[in-house]
C-alpha cells in the first residue's frame, strides 16, 4: 500500500537516503564499540569493559530506532554489511593499542562525526523535505550522541 503521510515520495526518498547513511554510521560505531568491549586491556579493564557494554547496548537501540524510522516513512533500511560499509562516513578500523585511551579517542571522534552529520540535517529535513517528524527525531538522536560523547570525553579530564 502507498505511504501517504503528507510528504512527497521524492522528499521521503531524500530523507531515507540520509537516514540510511546514519544507520550505517550507527552500525559501524556499534561494531567498533563491541570490539572495544571484547578487546580492551590494561589496569582499567573491568571498568572499561562495563563502560563499553553500556555504550554498545545504547547504540543497539539507536540502530533499531533509525531502521524503524526509515520504515515509517515508507522505505527499506539497508541490512547487509556491504551496504553499511558503502554508506558509512566512518572508518571501519584504525591502528591503535587495545588500551582505553586508544579506544576512547577513536569512539569519541566517531560520535562527534555523527553529531555533526545529524546537526547538518535537522533544518534540511524540516525545511527542504517538509519532514518535521524526522527533524525532531534526529534532534533527539543528536542529544543522545552528545551525552555519549560527554561520557567518553570525561575520561580525558
Amino acid at each position: 500500500m502507498k505511504t501517504n503521510i503528507g510528504i512527497t515520495e521524492q522528499d521521503r526518498q531524500a530523507v531515507a537516503n540520509q537516514l540510511a547513511k546514519l544507520l550505517a554510521d550507527e552500525f559501524i560505531l556499534y561494531t567498533k564499540t563491541r570490539n572495544a568491549h571484547w578487546n580492551i586491556e590494561g589496569p582499567d579493564f573491568h571498568s572499561m569493559h562495563v563502560f563499553f557494554e553500556g555504550q554498545y547496548e545504547q547504540l543497539d537501540e539507536l540502530m533499531d530506532s533509525v531502521a524503524e524510522r526509515i520504515r515509517k516513512i515508507g522505505h527499506y533500511a539497508p541490512g547487509t554489511l556491504n551496504q553499511m560499509l558503502q554508506l558509512t562516513h566512518l572508518t571501519e578500523y584504525s591502528e591503535r593499542k587495545n588500551d582505553s585511551f586508544g579506544y576512547l579517542k577513536e569512539l569519541l571522534e566517531d560520535h562527534e562525526s555523527i553529531i555533526e552529520f545529524l546537526r547538518g540535517n535537522i533544518n534540511a529535513f524540516a525545511n527542504d523535505y517538509h519532514d518535521l517528524g524526522t527533524s525532531d527525531y534526529i534532534t533527539g538522536l543528536m542529544e543522545t550522541h552528545e551525552g555519549m560523547a560527554w561520557m567518553i570525553r570525561a575520561h580525558f579530564r
